[in-house]
Parts: C-alpha cells; structure tokens; sequence
C-alpha cells in the first residue's frame, strides 16, 4: 500500500471516530436540554447501533460489488447530512433521533470501506500489522473526539449546536480523504464467482462464525469496562479524576499494543497471541471484582489493556483470511452486525448481575471472554504453524 493511500485511510479512520465520539454525546446533552426522560435518550442513542444491523449486509455486498470508495464516499456524506440535520433540527427529540440514525449508517459505510481497504491492501503477512496501525487510528480518534466537547464551552451543558456544526466540518473533510485512498480494481475482484453467496453459507465458512463470535465477546467486553469502571469506583470511593486514570491507562495500553501488533503476531503466531489475549483479558476482567487499592487497579488495567487492544485487530485479520475471495467485505459487515448485536445484548445480562455489585458484573464478563476460547480450539489460523 502506498504511502500516501495509507496516510489517507488512517486519517479517514482517525476522523469518522472523532465525529462519532463527538456528537454522540453532544447527542445526550441535547435531548437532555430537551427534557427527555432517560429511556428516550437510550432509545436515541440505541438508534447508532440499531441502523448498522439493518444495513451492514447491504453495504458489505455493496463493497464487493463495486468497491470501497463507493461505501466511503456514501458514509462520508451521510456523516455531513447527519450533523446538518442535528444543527438543524436537533432542538427537537425526531431531529436528534433522525441525526443519529443517519450517523450510525454514515459510520457503517465509513468503517466497512475503512476495514476493506485493509483488507485487500496488506501484503502477504502484513494483514496484522496494517490491521493494528488501522485500530490504533479508530482508537486516538475515539480518544479525541470526547475531548472537543470542552469547545462548545466550560458549562455543565455545551452548546450543543455548535458541536453539531463542529463534527459537520470534520465531515466535510472526510470527502477529499477519501479520493487520496487507493481505488480498488474491479476487474480483479473475483466476486462473479461468489456473488450468489447467502450470508447463512457465510457463516459456514470454515472459521467465520468463530471469528465473528469472538470478536463480537471482546468489542462488548470493551464497552463494559468502560460502563462498570466508574461504577466500580464509586463503590471504592475513588474520585471520578482516579477512575480516569484508570480507563487512560486501559485506553493508552490498548493503542500501544496495537502499535506492536504486527511484531507480536510474527514473533508468537497469531494463534497463540490470540489466546493468550483472552486469557489476559479475561484474568483482568475477573480481578477487577477483588476490593483493590488505585494503584493495582491501574495496573490491572494496563494488563486489561494489552488484551483487548490485541483481541479486535486480530479478529478482523483472522475473519478476512478465512472469508471466501470476493466476499470479504460481505463478512466484515457481518463482523460489525456481530459487534452491535453484543453490545445490545451483553450489557443487558451483565446489568441482571449489577445488584451484587459493579466488580461482578465485570467478573462475568470475564468469564464469558475465558469461555470464548472454547472457540478457538482444533481451530489452525492461516499463517500459523501450529494449531491453536
């Protein structure tokens, strides 16, 4: 992949996330301005995820068919629709609603084109490494984006609207972006002969399900340490500044093993690096439920760190290599429909578990993130030369 191409594609990624995690939560703040009751703010929020499990199959069959940049380019403007919308009607709960709905399908588009080019982008053993630059990217970006909320000022509620407008200009850029990323060529993309491919024969192919199953645990389990961290700390009496500590330290270990994911694969086979995230993650996850002190809570989540920050970027490799030629955008889609189905539906069992206390919630997830192990076993990952 060219210099320049490459450049291009993490800036894209960097910038669709910083939007995201910008007016989302801007969002929140407007229809909290509006008076709305809690359920309605789920509802509006749930309205990012909900679009991505009725469209994803729809736009990876899209970027099959005719290529990424057509997926780039149509999420890159629903993303500018999205935040005129929001600027526009976003004074009333069906404006926020709409404006959200539009962003999670702009972001669809944006992220299925993102992990496509990746995918047919990387030479031969560099799938790993392209993969964790590509994530660490998403991550600062997601980083970032939290952090220009400051910008609609230093009220207990920001100016909603000029956050709105903010990520409208951030969407404009994401256009000449996405022309200085390498166009793929159609004639070589092998989709006639796997065209008809059901998304049901799909999932049978050898590993795919597997790996849709496993990234969709490890995406939820990021999630909810996010939600129960805070949780946990006030049930620890720890100041909302130390339990940012704790996620920073979570967040930035992440970032930093996504930036070594390509020597780590080489060195250890991405079979065994694999499973020796989950084992990490799921060691880390289920420590966090023993009363700790701050600092052993910050290292816990360093370790906790290295282990998510591995497990999604492997994931999108593993799935691509076992996706049939010609059909791998197909399968990523699928892979994001996986991620938003758990993070609908894992939370909502974790949170049954919330009366017994935050750190066994988090205990159960880790649980369920040992349990995922079960599906890599017998299971040979290409490129490696043992069996996992």
């Amino acid at each position: 992949m060219k210099r320049a191409s490459l450049v291009a594609l993490l800036l894209h990624s960097l910038l669709i996330q910083v939007i995201a995690f910008l007016v989302r939560p801007a969002v929140s703040y407007a229809a909290l301005d509006l008076g709305a009751p809690a359920v309605s703010v789920g509802a509006i929020g749930a309205a990012f995820a909900l679009v991505p499990l009725l469209l994803a199959l729809v736009v990876g069959r899209l970027v099959d068919r005719r290529g990424e940049r057509v997926a780039l380019l149509g999420g890159s403007a629903l993303a500018i629709v999205a935040c005129v919308a929001l600027a526009l009607w976003g004074h009333a709960i069906v404006g926020l609603l709409v404006g959200t709905a539009l962003l999670g399908a702009g972001h669809l588009g944006c992220i299925v084109g993102q992990q496509a080019v990746v995918a047919r982008s990387a030479s031969a053993g560099g799938l790993d490494s392209l993969f964790g630059y590509y994530t660490f990217a998403a991550s600062l970006g997601q980083a970032i984006g939290p952090l220009l909320l400051t910008l609609g000022g230093d009220g207990v509620r920001p100016d909603t609207r000029l956050l709105f407008i903010i990520g409208g200009v951030l969407a404009l850029v994401l256009m000449p972006t996405t022309f200085a990323i390498e166009r793929r060529s159609l004639a070589n993309s092998g989709l006639d002969a796997h065209g008809g491919v059901s998304a049901w024969m799909l999932l049978r192919s050898p590993g795919v399900a597997r790996a849709i199953a496993t990234s969709a645990i490890v995406v939820a389990a990021v999630d909810l340490t996010v939600v129960y961290v805070p949780a946990l700390g006030a049930e620890l009496g720890l100041s909302a500044a130390a339990v940012g500590a704790v996620l920073a330290a979570r967040a930035v270990a992440s970032m930093a093993s996504r930036l070594l994911l390509g020597m780590l694969a080489r060195r250890l086979g991405r079979g065994r690096l694999m499973v020796t995230s989950l084992i990490v993650s799921s060691i880390g996850l289920i420590a966090l439920a023993a009363p700790l002190p701050f600092w052993a809570l910050v290292a816990i989540a360093v370790v906790l760190g290295l282990g998510l920050g591995v497990g999604q970027p492997l994931t999108m490799s593993w799935l691509v290599e076992q996706a049939p030629e010609g059909q791998r955008g197909r399968a990523l889609a699928l892979r994001l429909s996986g991620n938003r189905l758990s993070q609908l539906a894992i939370p909502a069992a974790a949170g049954a578990l919330a009366g017994f206390g935050a750190g066994t919630s988090l205990a159960a997830v880790g649980v369920l993130v040992a349990a995922s192990l079960l599906l890599m076993r017998g299971l040979r990952l290409d490129g490696d030369q043992q069996s996992s």
